[in-house]
Formats: structure tokens, sequence, C-alpha cells
């Protein structure tokens, strides 16, 4: 594995049968695979999978390429429907590499369930909630016995006392390398009727809480002055403070760094609103909105990022385990939670670099335009064999409009004619 490398020059510009080829020996899938990838999910399969289903949607699926992750290479799967989000997030991971690469960590995949109750005596209820916290963990764990022999489990727990008599009870479980919504909610469903009986209180909601605090994954880099030059780090540093003082950019900012990270939770059948929550709800935490990302000059000129939010994602159970998520996940090579939830971290920065740098550069269409020709050509009724000319042109032209489209088809076929 750690002889090949995920820098592929030119690789936008194959065939779709030869960029499969690529990730083929890349990943060593197999025919199999290979089929399951362009078949997608079956109207039986989703069937399955939610009710009343009446059809299948397909997303485009791509792969990043250039992905360097301490050390090691990556291809990084990403489903979307937006122009430009995989090539900027090669591109950005391609000037990430001549500094070393990303280099990422995360903690434990702890998640938190909440446990609602009102209280007549709300401190004696946290003490009787404490002196019997082992009993309430015991309750927990016995309901997932093969969570807790693989290691996980409900490990502690803390009490709040919110407001007019409310308490909650936070359920720290380490759910492996599952996003852990089931195995949460049962334990606090469970644990809850003895809270119930220790406090004299009234139960309500026994939910997990997808701002997973203790669940947070991070990546930083370092690119070089020399690579990326002395104006594209003035111009970035100065997008980042811009982001970090006013609210209207810092959204903007997160959601560019949430086209990356969500769509490699969607291309792994991860929960997408999951985790677009708990990102943008970590980045108020202390009170006001802020970017998720950092970045800053070093001593020596160069320029450093970094990511930290929670990432509650997992490579086991719920749509994880459909055939198209398992090539998936075959083909980003990773096997723990852990692991997955620092590559979207380091995708989370690279997308942020690439809109960045294209935003204090050339400005953000010229790039996103240019790639969207293609879907302005289909607007204007291009056919397959004539998409391609007719893009090439309104991108040589800088007229990416769909009435130019129009005109320029209609003068192709006069022609043919």
């Amino acid at each position: 594995m750690m002889d090949r490398s995920s820098r592929f020059p030119g690789f936008y510009k194959l065939s779709v049968d030869e960029r499969i080829d690529k990730v083929r020996d890349f990943s060593k899938l197999g025919d199999e695979d290979v089929k399951t990838l362009s078949g997608g999910l079956t109207l039986e399969q989703a069937d399955r999978m939610i009710e009343n289903v009446i059809g299948v949607i397909n997303i485009p699926l791509g792969v990043a390429t250039n992905f360097l992750i301490n050390g090691r290479d990556y291809l990084v799967p990403m489903a979307t429907e937006e122009p430009s989000i995989v090539a900027a997030a090669s591109n950005a991971a391609k000037l990430v590499r001549e500094g070393g690469g990303f280099r990422t960590s995360s903690t434990e995949p702890v998640m938190i369930g909440q446990i609602q109750l009102i209280a007549e005596d709300p401190e004696g209820s946290v003490e009787n909630i404490l002196k019997n916290k082992e009993r309430i963990i015991e309750l927990a764990n016995e309901q997932d016995p093969t969570l807790v022999s693989l290691g996980g489990g409900a490990e502690d727990l803390d009490v709040r006392i919110i407001d007019n008599g409310m308490l909650v009870v936070h359920l720290y479980v380490n759910v492996q390398d599952a996003m852990g919504a089931n195995a949460v909610n049962t334990m606090c469903e469970a644990a809850a009727p003895y809270i119930e009986e220790l406090t004299n209180s009234v139960i309500y909601l026994r939910i997990l809480s997808n701002l997973a605090t203790e669940r947070i994954a991070m990546a930083e880099c370092v690119i070089p002055t020399k690579v990326i030059g002395e104006e594209a780090v003035e111009g970035i540093v100065q997008a980042y403070e811009f982001a970090a003082a006013d609210i209207y950019r810092a959204t903007t900012h997160n959601k560019g760094i949430m086209n990356g990270i969500t769509a490699v939770a969607l291309a792994t059948g991860n929960d997408t609103r999951a985790v677009e929550a708990g990102a943008h709800a970590y980045a108020s935490i202390n009170g006001g909105y802020m970017p998720l990302t950092k970045w800053a000059e070093n001593d020596t000129g160069d320029l450093m990022g970094e990511i930290m939010l929670p990432l509650a994602v997992g490579t086991f159970g719920g749509a994880t385990m459909n055939p198209v998520q398992r090539v998936v996940l075959k083909i980003l090579g990773v096997q723990r939670a852990k692991e997955l939830s620092e590559v979207m971290a380091a995708v989370g920065l690279a997308q942020n670099l690439a809109a960045l740098k294209a935003l204090t550069s050339e400005g953000i269409q010229r790039g996103h335009m240019a790639l969207h020709a293609k879907n302005v050509a289909m607007m204007a009724g291009a056919r397959d064999d004539e998409i391609e000319g007719i893009a090439e042109k309104l991108i040589e032209e800088k007229n990416i409009r769909v009435d130019r489209a129009a005109e320029l088809l209609k003068k192709l076929r006069g022609k043919q004619e």
C-alpha cells in the first residue's frame, strides 16, 4: 500500500473507462466491484431503506486525486452534483503535497446520549445519579454486549442542571466504527427508567446529540510560499480574517468546507445532515459563529492551515453497508471510523484552501463556470456528441451562457445539414 501514489497527472483528461481502470489498479477492485459502481442502488434495495419508494436519484461519483495524509496516498471518492468541487479538492491536495501532505488526528469515537428529566429536587437528583453512575452505565451496556466485546460501550456520564428543575444526563458511549445513533438511543432508553426511579422525576427525551464534541477530527498542512506565491499567502490569510470577523462571510466560508466533507459523507453512506448540523453547531460553540478553519503565515512566510470539527461518521452499519458504499470504502482504503473522519477533515481543509485561493486571485466563477460549461451546453439542447465541442467554445469565448450555447448549437447543426 505504501508504494502506490494518488498523484495522477491528467486524470481529468482520461475517459471514464480509463479513470475506472486507474482506480481499479490503485484500489485492487474486482470486476464485480466495478460493476457495482456503475449499477448503483436498485429499486429493491431502496425499498428496504425508506418508505414509499418510487425511484432512485443518481448522484455523480468522482474521485479526488493527490491526497497524501500522514504519509499515505488516498484516492477520495466524492458524491456531488456541483461542478468544480472534485477538481478543487484535487488541485489543493496537489499543493499540500509540496509541503509534505496533510497531518491528521482524531479523538476516540465517543457519542453523547442525552436523557432529559424534570426533578423537584435538582441538586439531590444530581447527587443520586452520580452516586449510582456505575449501575446506570452497566444497564446501558447490557443493551449491546457485542459493542462492549469490541472495546466500546458506555464509558461515563455527567449531569447538568439547565433551568426550572430541568436536568440533562449525558451518557458517553464509545461506538467504535459505527456512527452510533441506534446504539446510543437504545442505551439511553434502557437507563431512563432507573434514573427516573432514583430521582423521583419525570423523564422526557432520550436521544443522542448530533453535537459530537467528544468525537473531533483535526487536520493541518503547510504550503511553501515558493509553491503558492506570497500574494496568495497574504490573500488567504486576509480571507480567513474576514470570515473570523463577519458572520455573513463565515457562513459561506464553512459552506465551502462542507462541500467537500458532505461529498465524502454521501459517497460513504454516512448521515450528511448529522455531519453538517454538528459542524455548524461547533462553529458557534463559543457564542459566536466562527470559521472551522484557521490560516496564518508562519515564521518562514509559508502558509499554515488547520481545521477542527466533530465528525460522527462510521464504516459499519446503516447505509455504509450498501453494495456501492462498500466499494467506495474499498477505494478509499479505510476500515476504521477514526481514519475516515481524518480523511474527511483533510478534504474539508483542502476544499477551503482551493476556494480561498480562487477568491483571492481570479475569482470563484472562472474555474467554476468553466466546469459548468458542459451543463450549460446540455441546457441548450446539445446531444452527447455535441456537448464537448460547445462547452470548449463557451470556455474559449469566456461567455458561458445558455443563449450563446444555443446560438453555437444552431450554427453547428446548420453546418452539419
